[in-house]
């Protein structure tokens, strides 16, 4: 029988504010354990919270973006659970009166399909503290810095229906935060975490099958393989006969697999009311201009605009707009130098594998598009092969230097002179009689071989051209 996924997505992203949602503590990742709290976070007798203007704005930009309407009104709930982790025994969120509602994200599957995933609600919350738990001891440590970090949380409609949309939502979900500049969108550090809704149902049903929850994926790949795992384990349960259980599990990053952690809970489990100490939230039409003529240029609409001005294939395009400072990079370049795939070309081929091998990001580099425009102009005048290019490209990212001056300091430039190549022509030839004869005889290809011993000799800075042509004349005569 033919199954079809239904998944749903919840992502939590951590504010990118400097305090807390509702008191002045500080959010910065790292400190001491308990040394950023206060009596509003830690829920002491008689405090009032107050809400963070500057998370309000994060918050609205981010559902702005992916086409949520905007209440007029919204209001913050009590979330009722008790857990070591939250000092209050209650989590401030929002519940029915959510900060956002009906949007979506428009995702690309393959050239020219756009699939559009709707956006249920986005809501604001405040962010719990975290355990530690003591290995070899029967005991928990708890660390209350994390607790009041503000957060939005933005809940798919279950209208994702692969492992691979769902790794295409978030990756494009993740690219329009980091645009904003709302959430920095670090995994490893917690800011932006996944939880999953997965079913399976016969293709072309309507009805949605019992759904689990997958928690503790630390990546999108992460994510990606626990859809694949929890798929494949739905559709053998069903298939032999047994029940899928609706409930929360953990996945095993280790092992591949996800565990049974327990049943699922129900809203009514958390017996939400009204917060009663904060005033509902208005959000003003005048505010919403205010913040949508503050939000850059998407990734989307980057992606359509670089496609028509600069003509680069689908696929490098998507590479550099995922990054907004890959992206502006990129742009500088093509207005210094007006080649745009021979930069997109070099970007993914050389500049991305250099970031990623001394593991850096883009505004780390030492070369500017300047610079690199410098390097482009020096190969079409002849001063420099492709093959130096490469060489000095990574003299350029090591040492921040101008081109030119590395050309001249490293004696980089290439070999033009008719005499000079003519000599190691003569003697390559010389070394090899052989594919000469197979050349003269038909076999043209072997050229390239010569071709390749003659740059050899020269390290690379022979003119190719020249040398190409310096062969066939003395082969052929």
């Amino acid at each position: 029988m033919d199954y079809e996924a239904v998944i749903g997505l919840e992502v939590h992203a951590q504010l990118s504010t400097n305090s807390k949602l509702f008191c002045s503590c500080s959010t910065k990742f790292g400190a001491f354990s308990n040394s950023q709290v206060c009596p509003v976070c830690l829920g002491l007798p008689g405090v009032l919270p107050v809400l963070n203007k500057k998370a309000l704005s994060y918050a609205l930009a981010a559902a702005l973006a992916i086409n949520c309407e905007i209440p007029k009104i919204s209001r913050f709930s009590r979330k009722n659970y008790f857990y070591p982790d939250l000092p209050k025994a209650y989590q401030i969120s929002q519940y029915d009166e959510p900060l956002a509602k009906n949007g979506y994200l428009e995702i690309f599957l393959s050239k020219d399909t756009v699939k559009r995933i709707g956006i249920n609600r986005v809501h604001m919350e405040e962010d719990a503290g975290k355990l530690i738990h003591c290995e070899n001891e029967d005991s928990s440590l708890v660390d209350y810095n994390r607790c009041g970090v503000p957060l939005i949380e933005i809940v798919s409609e279950p209208e994702i229906n692969s492992s691979e949309e769902a790794y295409e939502y978030l990756m494009s979900l993740k690219s329009i935060l980091e645009y904003l500049e709302v959430c920095d969108c670090n995994m490893e550090e917690g800011s932006l975490r996944c939880d999953a809704n997965v079913s399976i149902r016969l293709r072309g049903e309507n009805k949605l099958g019992t759904k689990a929850e997958i928690k503790n994926m630390n990546t999108f790949k992460g994510v990606q393989k626990a859809l694949e795992y929890e798929i494949r384990r739905q559709i053998n349960l069903v298939e032999e006969g047994e029940e899928v259980a609706q409930e929360t599990r953990l996945w095993d990053a280790d092992r591949q697999i996800t565990l049974s952690m327990r049943s699922k809970e129900g809203s009514s489990d958390y017996r939400y009311f009204p917060e009663p100490d904060l005033s509902p939230v208005i959000v003003t039409e005048q505010l919403k201009e205010q913040v949508l003529n503050n939000m850059p240029e998407l990734p989307l609409a980057r992606f359509r605009r670089l496609m028509e001005e600069c003509g680069i294939p689908e696929y490098d395009t998507n590479i550099i707009v995922k990054d907004r400072k890959l992206a502006d990079y990129y742009e500088e370049c093509v207005k210094l130098y007006s080649k745009p795939k021979v930069i997109s070309n070099w970007i993914i081929s050389e500049l991305l594998g250099l970031l990623s091998k001394n593991k850096e990001e883009i505004d780390q580099i030492k070369i500017t598009p300047l610079q690199l425009a410098e390097m482009f102009k020096l190969i079409d005048k002849g001063i420099i092969s492709g093959k130096i290019a490469k060489e000095l490209f990574v003299l350029m990212y090591e040492s921040g230097k101008d081109p030119l001056v590395l050309v001249e300091e490293k004696n980089l430039r290439q070999v033009t002179d008719q005499d000079s190549i003519d000599t190691v022509v003569e003697k390559v030839l010389k070394e090899h009689c052989q594919v000469v004869e197979d050349i003269r005889n038909g076999k043209e290809k072997a050229l390239g071989f010569l071709v390749g011993q003659v740059m050899r000799e020269t390290k690379g800075k022979a003119n190719p051209k020249i040398v190409n042509d310096s062969l066939l004349k003395k082969i052929k005569g």
